[in-house]
């Protein structure tokens, strides 16, 4: 190899490997501080000692003789998603494919220098499709683990006449202050279902509302949700999670204090407690009521779970269900039947907060 190809290989070699330690080092600290996970930690930390191992095969100083930040042509070159990170799974998933990348780079030009060097980065780089799969899947699951843990106000939504005028519902739903929306439409066909699913989905995207599918564990995992909601008739959690995995979350439909217990045992993320009031958009045989959350309340304390009241709330009922201990709701026709849903769900969430905020503060 001439001396120019050579100091090329060198100069890819030394800009590759410097993208794997940086990126290596992003989704370390995300392990060790956003998800306080020892092993994962470690495992990021294994795999950037075997590359400096691997490394060490390379004379560095012909690694560093070959550097030329200033002339690299690649610096000036930007893209619009380069600096658009909206959240932490983003960031863990552009860093994923950047060593990814990089270390593919480095086994390529390393077969020019040392076919040994070569073979023990392809190892490294097989070794890193397992470890950044498992740590984008658990960096989804924290994202929305951690949007559903500030969620207040959940809207049911059914599939309406067009995309396009659920498209503008969900929009403004969202622009009101609604955290999380579910499609729920008994009457509509599993193909509407996953057209108009797909539909949230997309509206949803650049958002930090969560979408969950109604009942249906396969048309969640069509639909690309955030998880699925099942109720005491439905697919248990644990067979939920079968067709779901680990990183969608799974709510479940509760009407007594066993089901409550019974529901965060079986590892359920959230769950539905009701129904409080008649619901002009439900029949029921009988109303667990405020009692029924005032007993949730008294006996989750050592078991947190999310837990959303539903049936019949609006804002006229609204400050008894704050006083039986619940400060999160779930609604279908207190704004879908309103007049203007997206005042009627912005009068909600504001509802909400000044309640919180008034139990917080120890006023009345």
């Amino acid at each position: 190899m001439d001396s120019h190809s050579r100091e090329t290989a060198y100069r890819i070699l030394d800009a590759s490997a410097n993208r794997v330690f940086e990126g290596l080092r992003t989704i370390e600290e995300f392990y060790r501080f956003g998800l306080d996970d020892a092993e994962g930690t470690e495992q990021i930390k294994t795999m950037r000692h075997q590359l400096a191992d691997a490394m060490k095969q390379i004379d560095r100083r012909d690694l560093l003789h070959s550097r030329d930040t200033d002339a690299d042509v690649g610096t000036t070159i930007e893209t619009t998603q380069e600096y658009k990170r909206s959240k932490l799974v983003d960031v863990l998933a552009a860093a994923s494919q950047r060593v990814q990348q990089s270390l593919r780079t480095i086994e390529e030009y390393g077969k020019t220098i040392d076919g040994r060097f070569a073979k023990q980065v392809e190892a490294i780089r097989y070794r890193s499709y397992t470890v950044l799969k498992d740590c984008e899947l658990k960096a989804i699951r924290n994202d929305r683990v951690t949007r559903l843990a500030v969620a207040t106000l959940y809207a049911l939504v059914d599939c309406m006449d067009s995309d396009v005028s659920l498209r503008m519902y969900v929009a403004s739903l969202c622009e009101a202050g609604v955290d999380i929306i579910q499609l729920r439409d008994k009457n509509a066909p599993d193909r509407l279902l996953v057209q108009r699913g797909l539909v949230i989905a997309e509206s949803l995207r650049d958002t930090n509302a969560l979408f969950i599918m109604n009942d249906r564990a396969d048309l969640a995992v069509l639909t690309r949700s955030d998880g699925v909601h099942v109720g005491q008739d439905e697919l248990t959690v644990e067979q939920t999670r079968r067709i779901v995995g680990d990183e969608l979350l799974v709510g479940v439909s509760t009407h007594d204090v066993e089901q409550v217990h019974q529901a965060i045992a079986s590892g359920a993320d959230y769950i539905g407690c009701g129904p409080t009031f008649p619901s002009k958009t439900k029949s029921f045989d009988s109303h667990a009521g405020i009692a029924f959350l005032e007993a949730v309340h008294r006996e989750t304390k050592s078991t947190p779970r999310p837990a959303f009241a539903i049936g019949g709330i609006d804002a006229s009922n609204l400050q008894q269900v704050a006083q039986a201990g619940f400060h999160r709701i779930a609604v279908t026709a207190a704004i879908h039947q309103a007049a203007d849903p997206f005042a009627a769900a912005r009068e909600l969430k504001q509802q909400l907060t000044e309640l919180r905020s008034r139990q917080s503060s120890g006023t009345k």
